[in-house]
């Protein structure tokens, strides 16, 4: 065996596991209004137990639908209804052999106030989550007194339907942890106070669940192991509350991070390394006897067994990898690491669900669809025919991929010498080289599939015919915007400064404040003076909150500036000219590189030519088809696969 601490048996309370791999709870919004697990969450959790997972825990699940409701679409044990279909959730996962527990939870301050119907949201004190922004109010006693029989309920609805276990949520900032926290419990009852104050409201619950679902019913908490904020728990703190909750029955510690207010703590984007708090896991496993879960950023196999081996935890959280690939633990399993699509940390999946969208993935097209687009609805036809991608990067090889899938001959052309297209120079910049490894991972797949890879081949309709293609997937990417004004040719490209094919002399301005501008701001930061101009009001496009701000104060602190609600008009001898998108005025940016990051229009070889040859049967995809991410080319190429000739 590869792994195997990984791969050993575990045991929580009385539940034998099958590995020590936890998918850790991670909202997910595809419950049914009603709240119920509905087919699509069914087959979202199915895939990770079929993928070789010993333990799930549900999406953040909601015990009180007047103050407690934490995203559309949530999970639900409010109400005896859900009885049902989470029953056929336990027993889908249970035929796989994997455990399920059900995470109860209340958001507190950190829910806004349209997710309940305009109400206050309510906390231990009122104090404002600033992320939130609104003013919560304190809950009296009998208020605190009544969510703790919600809770309570919430375990036996769970327990009724042949779940596993519970999870109490008390860390990320929200209710349990609010009152857990000093920086949030400034209460003077009996649910305030003191140590023993702080720890009452949880107290109760966890004595609660255990009075009416019995002592064999397994009972675990989620805790902070820092707040990461001045007056918040301490890792002293959370010593000493893992200690009381072991000493009050509680079966593991699962032991993370952060509150809203240090929000990247709790989900890490792509700037902090694999492993970083394992040190939070390892203060409390030193100090309890009882289990302890680490989710450490982890994306590698290899660096969850040297968690195990090294004793920093007894079982391993992979979250986010869970979502990337469901097939996380099987690859392990097989020592197919390099078949991992693995974790980048680019954070579109919160984005996405902060959208209040269903939960979606960059680098995963099926996530949060596994019920219509999964494998099992691949129309396999294929039959042997021939079909023509033409292009390596992203979108021409998921394209290749699904058409593998379903039975065609794939024919790859790539005029380069290896595939990934700007995937290789958007891996340039600090903290990208996930991506690098994410192209290993589609060479590999691609050789697994059966792909045939023509490399130093550029795509003529003459070459692609005498392939015998029926039909052609076009991928070509697409092509830097350079605008049609004064002295544009004196700038280069973003991609050719990534590439090294261009050279940067003196200051740069970057002109585009997207993806792109920012991370090559970022890279040329430590060495030029850089200035990022935007014609709008905001960078960072669709980026994560948190990522874009990561970027701005890496280029601002190196020296650099970023000019918003600016338009380029012209490039001179000595820089450019901008204007005020508002004014209207201008005013000069001395600089000796001018750089455009003003994102790409399709690139589109021979198309009427392709079109003539192939009629209907020429399918754009990725930029070719519309210019976007990563995520908009795997989708876009993703589909068109899966939908064609069906």
């Amino acid at each position: 065996m590869f792994y195997e601490k990984l791969f050993a048996p575990g045991k929580i309370a009385n539940l034998e596991l099958k590995n020590r791999i936890v998918m850790p709870a991670m909202g997910c919004s595809l419950a049914e209004p009603s709240g119920e697990a509905g087919p699509r969450m069914i087959k979202y959790y199915a895939d990770r137990a079929k993928g070789g997972t010993g333990l799930i825990i549900t999406e953040i699940t909601r015990i009180d639908d007047e103050t407690g409701v934490g995203t559309p679409n949530q999970l639900s044990v409010t109400n005896t209804h859900v009885v049902g279909q989470l029953s056929r959730l336990a027993e889908t996962l249970h035929a796989y052999d994997t455990k399920l527990f059900v995470q109860l939870h209340h958001p507190g301050n950190q829910t806004p106030s349209r997710l309940i119907g305009g109400k206050q949201p309510v906390s231990a004190s009122d104090v404002t989550c600033k992320v939130i922004g609104e003013q919560p109010r304190a809950l009296t006693t009998e208020e605190v007194e009544g969510l703790v029989k919600k809770f309570v309920f919430g375990a036996v609805i769970a327990q009724k339907a042949g779940v596993d276990g519970v999870e109490i949520h008390g860390a990320h900032g929200y209710l349990v942890s609010q009152f857990l926290s000093p920086h949030t419990n400034k209460r003077t009852d009996k649910y305030g106070g003191s140590f023993e104050g702080r720890m009452r409201f949880a107290t109760e619950i966890i004595l609660g669940i255990r009075a009416y679902c019995g002592p064999k019913f397994p009972i675990g908490i989620r805790l902070n192991g820092s707040d990461y904020l001045e007056d918040g728990i301490t890792e002293e703190d959370a010593i000493a509350q893992a200690k009381y909750f072991e000493k009050l029955g509680v079966c593991y510690i699962n032991v993370s991070c952060g509150t809203y207010d240090s929000g990247a703590t709790i989900i890490e984007p792509n700037y902090f390394q694999e492993g970083w708090k394992k040190h939070l896991a390892a203060n409390i496993r030193k100090a309890v006897s009882i289990p302890v879960i680490a989710v450490c950023n982890i994306k590698h196999p290899a660096v969850a067994e040297q968690l195990l081996e090294e004793g920093f935890a007894d079982f391993v959280g992979i979250a986010r990898g869970n979502l990337a690939d469901p097939e996380w633990a099987n690859k392990a399993k097989k020592g197919e690491d390099q078949l991992i699509r693995k974790c980048l940390g680019c954070m579109e999946c919160f984005r996405i669900l902060n959208d209040g969208l269903p939960l979606g993935c960059t680098l995963n097209p099926v996530l949060g669809r596994e019920f219509a687009w999964g494998d099992e609805k691949l129309v396999k036809n294929g039959a042997g025919r021939t079909v023509a991608v033409i292009g390596g990067g992203p979108a021409g090889c998921e394209a290749a991929l699904t058409l593998a899938k379903r039975g065609f001959k794939v024919v790859l052309f790539e005029a380069k010498d290896r595939i990934g297209g700007t995937v290789a120079l958007a891996a340039v910049p600090p903290c990208k080289g996930m991506l690098s490894e994410f192209i290993d991972t589609l060479e590999a797949q691609l050789a697994k599939a059966g792909v045939e890879i023509r490399l130093n081949t550029p795509a003529t309709p003459e070459a692609v015919l005498a392939t015998g293609a029926e039909a052609v997937f076009m991928a070509a990417g697409g092509r830097p915007i350079r605008p049609n004004i004064p002295g544009i040719e004196k700038a280069v490209t973003a991609e050719d400064v990534l590439a090294g094919k261009a050279e940067v002399r003196g200051d740069a301005v970057i002109i585009g404040g997207g993806v792109t501008g920012l991370e090559t701001a970022e890279t040329l930061a430590g060495t030029h003076k850089v200035t990022v101009v935007e014609m709008l009001d905001k960078v960072g496009g669709n980026l994560y909150p948190s990522v874009t701000m990561h970027l701005v104060q890496e280029i601002m602190k190196n020296g650099g500036m970023i000019a918003k609600g600016r338009q380029l008009t012209a490039l001179t001898d000595t820089g450019v000219t901008v204007k005020d998108t508002k004014t209207g005025e201008e005013a000069a940016i001395p600089a000796g590189t001018v750089i455009l990051a003003m994102g790409v229009r399709a690139e589109r070889p021979d198309y009427e030519a392709f079109r003539a040859a192939f009629d209907d049967k020429l399918i754009l995809v990725g930029d070719t088809a519309r210019p976007g991410q990563i995520y908009d080319a795997l989708h876009c190429a993703h589909d068109r696969a899966f939908v064609y000739g069906v």
